[in-house]
């Protein structure tokens, strides 16, 4: 009798195990059925198909700030109108070995050229040259935005391929940071109504007390949005303190722990509020994708601002320092001077001797075309080509003429070759065509300085001091860096 009863226990202990089971499965299938439900994404086939080629060398993700005030945002925010447009942006290169990554602040104001872009009646538009970075969002005048034209915009102007792109509307920023229970922020003065809508005309309520504090929803929304009657009123300086905002965000993510009781709210209150594309367009997708980020140290995630000058109202880019900036990310170096792997350069080791010349190329055919409005550059790149000993096979005008990096098409089984051709064309890209034989579209960077193509690529450029001295750590002091406000 014992045995019989003592059977009965155990069965009736696996009966309960099984139904926990069945309940945890169960549990499971509702929280991928929560989250799938809320994901927005957007219609990919605005992207262009002159873009980057995919590299192995990190993951780049472009994250845009919507200030559309359409559906849940009309609640927060100042001012009128349902038309999206980009408040802010960055893009985040995770480096390949998962450690390190280096988030790109672009002034919305910074002055471009926005590439054909696909409107709302399936039309695509012309380049549009030295305009408002900002207004690649707004291109097609809807409420939820071109993330695609951004997209394309980012692509071209970096000559990195962006492999996902994310949007955080006004109600999913401020949900995301009243789901972590407030994020830590540095105010450095006391701030009223009047600084955040300067159009009130009169100094209003205080929003905000001088010193340390938490922020979460409408008040988190305020912090990163306040520009005017603080520092000196600029994006840049709202830019810096946005930095430092997503930093002790970071900081407060991880302290918390990467567990179910703390990431289920967060990431209820994300996918409820994002739109992305269709390659996170699922609960696993977006999972996956955040959990191959954990790695990533605080120290080691950095922040800097594209390198920039004023230009009257509008910010211009300074090259070649924002051009370094990007070869050394399509490297996968990081912003203080370690590759991939991490490995710190050491100052004992010997300079790396000169770098050989380019090989010959004797028996290989290329056809030149110039993608920039400079005259004659595609005969003076076939000269250089034919005194090392390639055949021409002809010039010619690109498409287009806003090429910025020299792109290099090369068809099936000319990978090699395509890798020795770039040796003269330093920071070109290479991009695989479906045609056979090799093509070179110069670009603007070439027309600025076409002597560099007498001599091989050398190693990777660094990012130059003065933009990696600026650098914003996730884990630096959260009032530290914010002279702007």
């Amino acid at each position: 009798m014992p045995r019989r009863r003592r059977r009965g226990k155990v069965r009736l202990v696996l009966a309960l195990l099984a139904a926990l089971l069945v309940l945890a499965v169960a549990g499971v299938g509702w929280l991928y059925f929560e989250l799938n439900g809320d994901i927005r994404t957007f219609d990919d086939g605005g992207v262009s198909g002159d873009r980057p080629a995919a590299s192995a060398k990190g993951q780049n993700v472009l994250v845009i700030g919507s200030d559309s005030r359409a559906g849940d945002n009309v609640q927060y925010g100042h001012g009128s109108g349902d038309i999206g447009r980009s408040d802010t942006a960055f893009l985040m290169h995770v480096h390949a070995d998962h450690k390190h990554a280096t988030a790109i602040s672009i002034p919305r104001d910074t002055l471009v050229d926005v590439p054909p872009c696909k409107l709302p009646s399936g039309e695509w538009t012309r380049t549009r040259h030295n305009v408002m970075f900002n207004s690649a969002f707004s291109v097609g005048d809807t409420a939820k935005g071109n993330p695609a034209c951004t997209q394309n915009t980012v692509e071209k102007l970096t000559g990195l391929r962006v492999d996902h792109t994310v949007v955080v509307d006004f109600a999913g920023f401020a949900k995301m940071t009243e789901a972590v229970g407030g994020v830590r922020v540095c105010v450095p003065k006391d701030i009223y109504e009047g600084d955040l809508n300067p159009n009130r005309h009169a100094r209003g309520e205080r929003l905000f007390t001088k010193g340390v504090q938490d922020v979460s929803g409408q008040k988190a929304l305020d912090y990163v949005r306040i520009r005017h009657g603080i520092g000196d009123g600029s994006d840049i300086g709202r830019i810096q303190r946005q930095q430092a905002f997503i930093a002790s965000l970071m900081k407060k993510v991880k302290g918390q722990g990467l567990n179910p009781t703390t990431l289920f709210p967060l990431a209820k209150a994300a996918t409820g509020s994002l739109t992305v594309d269709p390659g996170l367009g699922s609960a696993d997708k977006l999972i996956s994708f955040a959990m191959s980020m954990k790695s990533i140290d605080l120290h080691n995630t950095k922040f800097v601002t594209l390198p920039w000058r004023y230009e009257g109202a509008r910010v211009a880019i300074v090259r070649p320092q924002a051009d370094a900036l990007f070869a050394a990310l399509r490297a996968d170096r990081t912003v203080d001077g370690k590759d991939a792997g991490g490995e710190q350069k050491s100052p004992s080791v010997k300079p790396d001797p000169a770098p050989s010349a380019p090989a010959s190329g004797a028996g290989v055919s290329v056809a030149v075309h110039n993608g920039t409005t400079t005259k004659g550059l595609a005969a003076r790149a076939a000269d250089m080509l034919k005194a090392g000993g390639y055949t021409v096979t002809g010039t010619a005008t690109a498409a287009t003429q806003d090429f910025v990096h020299t792109v290099i098409e090369y068809g099936p089984g000319d990978r090699a070759h395509a890798d020795a051709l770039a040796q003269r064309f330093p920071g070109a890209l290479l991009r695989p065509a479906k045609a056979p034989g090799l093509t070179v579209v110069l670009g603007s960077t070439y027309a600025a300085d076409p002597a560099q193509a007498a001599t091989p690529a050398a190693t990777p450029s660094e990012v130059p001091s003065e933009v990696a001295d600026k650098a914003r750590s996730a884990d630096d002091d959260i009032c530290s860096g914010l002279s702007y406000g």
